[in-house]
């Protein structure tokens, strides 16, 4: 995979997380905190989005969305630092830095 692609690929993961978490935060924010049902169907519209990013994606449904896991453990750890303002402990971090190291082998190793 040429590195354009790489970085292509990672932006469509990195939109794909920001709506997904962004859409579920903004659901619960309707749901569990009594916000504007606004909100709610806001965090659907970002979900269904969230549906249709993978789809730019270079590699097959399975590896995306396994790849993709790894990416979401990551951005969900960074939401939760800068939005719920809880910092990550040093086995969020290791826990992270494995799910990443698991994005790279599944989506960017070099196959024969």
């Amino acid at each position: 995979m040429e590195r354009v692609e790489i970085v292509r690929s990672i932006f469509f993961f990195i939109l794909a997380g920001l709506c997904e978490i962004g859409g579920g935060y903004l659901i619960w924010l309707w749901l569990r905190e009594g916000k504007s049902i606004w909100l709610g169907l806001s965090g659907a519209i970002a979900l269904v989005i969230y549906g249709v990013i993978p789809t730019f994606q270079p590699a097959n449904f399975g590896r995306v969305y396994a790849a993709y896991g790894g990416i979401f453990i990551v951005l969900s750890i960074l939401w939760g630092w800068k939005i719920d303002k809880i910092a990550p402990d040093k086995f969020d971090l290791i826990g992270g830095f494995i799910a990443l190291v698991g994005v790279v082998i599944i989506m960017y190793w070099p196959r024969g």
